[in-house]
């Protein structure tokens, strides 16, 4: 990608942070790093213990009245970025590191991909250099061979939905599917809103764009989730009935995947009368109800003018 190119592209980033100060302070001092300079950050956040307020320098900062979960930060993190023309909008949590190439690695695949193309994730890895299992995208089913050689062409290849520890959208994604389900709050939002625009476009991921995913451990989300289980549980089932992702087809495909992955939570966790709560109880709220609109999900922020306008 040349350097005129790269200077004309407006890319803004989105910061979720909620009590990590010194992970938040690395990541945002890795953004200013980059190779390619973003034209700005927002940072959400997500009422912290104590504010992050003296941390972002020029960033511009949501500070919100409570916490909205991954799923409301980011919500609020694309709306207040769709807000200053973006051609790009690059999310990350506050936890994950991008390597000083990061965003011109995506960039760069960018420039080469289809025009369906919409969304760009980085490859990520744990602090030992080892893919993380939490960030493992889900690769295309039925990409054709033409198209895989395409993307492998350029470091890259196409998958069905990406994680939101750093992924690009192309604004025009955003302005015609909107804003990810704040309702959410915890688990399966990134799923939902990336497989709800890559229904209808094509995503890649940037095998050189590395980011660094700091978590505590190693390990995916199935091992030992606790009382959280209820959200992945309700979450899996509003996706499954009410979100417009999936193809009828596909609906059955991942709803058997997702008795094989609470099948392997039970199995690997040492707590299972929670997770049994944590089953009856999303198992109701996953059938019985819905997502609230996120402009009810956000009235209290400062941010619910914004949100309201997607919808």
């Amino acid at each position: 990608m040349s350097e005129a190119v790269s200077s004309a592209v407006r890319v803004v980033a989105v910061v979720v942070t909620w009590n990590r100060p010194d992970l938040f302070v690395e990541g945002l001092a890795a953004l200013r790093a980059q190779t390619v300079a973003l034209a700005d950050i927002v940072v959400v956040d997500n009422a912290s213990d104590v504010s992050v307020a003296p941390l972002v320098g020029d960033a511009r900062l949501v500070t919100l009245p409570e916490n909205t979960g991954g799923a409301g930060g980011f919500t609020v993190g694309i709306a207040e970025a769709m807000a200053l023309d973006p051609d790009y909008v690059w999310l990350m949590d506050d936890d994950t590191i991008p390597t000083p190439t990061a965003l011109e690695e995506l960039l760069e695949v960018a420039s080469h991909a289809p025009a369906s193309a919409r969304v760009f994730g980085s490859r990520v890895v744990w602090t030992d250099g080892r893919d993380h299992p939490m960030n493992t995208p889900r690769v295309r089913p039925f990409a054709s061979r033409a198209a895989i050689a395409a993307a492998a062409a350029h470091d890259a290849y196409p998958v069905r939905s990406i994680s939101f520890v750093s992924v690009m959208f192309d604004a025009r994604a955003i302005r015609e599917f909107g804003l990810p389900v704040a309702e959410y709050f915890l688990w399966n939002d990134d799923f939902e809103y990336t497989a709800r625009i890559l229904r209808h476009h094509t995503g890649f991921v940037a095998t050189k764009s590395v980011v660094v995913h700091k978590t505590a451990v190693f390990g995916s989300t199935d091992v030992d989730p606790g009382p959280r289980f209820r959200l992945e549980v309700r979450n899996k089932l509003w996706l499954l009935r009410k979100s417009p992702a999936l193809s009828p087809a596909e609906r059955v495909l991942y709803a058997g995947a997702t008795a094989r992955f609470w099948a392997r939570t039970f199995a690997r966790s040492s707590n299972r009368a929670v997770l049994r709560e944590g089953l009856r109880a999303g198992w109701r709220e996953g059938r019985s109800g819905a997502p609230r609109a996120n402009s009810d999900v956000l009235s209290a922020t400062p941010s619910a003018e914004v949100v309201r306008s997607f919808e």
